[in-house]
């Protein structure tokens, strides 16, 4: 029941922001922003706390400015997906700028796959989206299956509107690998707590645990990682810089390939988060362990 009562409360959100519009509905994310920050907190604490300690040169003003900015670009992109079923295979395309889709396509000829990674940046959604139509691939997505069935259901329709598949996190990685294998393309966001026995990296100077996925996955096939982060400009629209994580000069011993290339990713993500602190994710608890 209580699924069934929020998967109606979603939608009716969907059909509101598609019935005023894609402009003033990203307009009323302030709105959203407001409640969740200073009315109904969410993760208020948890946002402040990183905030603080990633950037402990600020003082508290300029800190609670970029968490509030974070909850802002959240509801942001939370109105652009439930705006989602009413945007046309064009729009989704001129939504995202990207300087260099072609590094895809050339990188997909050498036959080794590819490895899209991106981040819980600006919006996480419509790169997957956009990016694909725009290489003209399709793109196997990893996601991770939601609390709500339901709404999850929905999020896997509109991540597979078009050309993408998607599959969910943990049920096979033997069927991710397979689809590097067959010089296929996987997208997947990799910038969340990893598991607590995983290996340990510095992220604005404190250790935290690192998913190591997509670097096993590049080393074990060949495939290589590149990076794409959708940053939100001031018309609201995205711009994109694809940028392939370096495999040379790596160690012999498999276990210190893995941790290196993991940390020259986690090091690119941690350069863009410090351009724009407000459009990442501060409401997860990174560094928890």
């Amino acid at each position: 029941m209580k699924n069934r009562l929020e998967y109606i409360l979603f939608i009716s959100f969907s059909f509101f922001f598609r019935i005023i519009g894609l402009y003033l509905s990203r307009r009323f994310a302030v709105v959203i922003a407001i409640i969740f920050y200073f009315l109904i907190p969410i993760r208020k604490e948890v946002t402040i706390d990183n905030l603080t300690n990633a950037f402990s040169e600020l003082n508290k003003k300029q800190i609670r400015k970029i968490a509030f900015g974070a909850y802002r670009s959240f509801a942001i992109t939370l109105v652009e997906i439930l705006f989602t079923p009413s945007i046309s295979k064009k729009q989704m395309i001129d939504e995202v700028k990207c300087s260099n889709v072609k590094l895809i396509s050339q990188k997909f000829k050498e036959g080794n796959g590819v490895i899209l990674l991106s981040a819980h940046f600006g919006n996480w959604e419509y790169i997957a989206n956009s990016i694909a139509l725009q290489s003209d691939k399709k793109f196997t997505v990893i996601v991770k299956p939601l609390r709500n069935n339901l709404v999850s259901d929905w999020m896997n329709k509109m991540r597979t509107k078009w050309n993408n598949d998607v599959v969910f996190l943990g049920v096979s990685i033997r069927q991710i690998y397979n689809v590097l294998r067959e010089k296929n393309i996987v997208a997947l966001v990799a910038d969340q707590r990893g598991p607590e026995d995983s290996i340990k990296l510095d992220f604005f100077g404190r250790k935290t645990s690192v998913l190591v996925g997509p670097a096993a996955l590049a080393l074990k096939t060949g495939a290589p990682i590149i990076y794409g982060i959708s940053i939100r400009q001031k018309d609201y629209s995205y711009k994109v810089d694809l940028v392939e994580i370096s495999t040379d000069n790596l160690p012999d011993d498999n276990n210190d390939k893995i941790e290196e290339l993991s940390k020259r990713h986690l090091k690119y993500l941690e350069s863009v988060i410090k351009q724009y602190p407000e459009q990442w994710l501060w409401m997860h608890n990174r560094w928890k362990h």
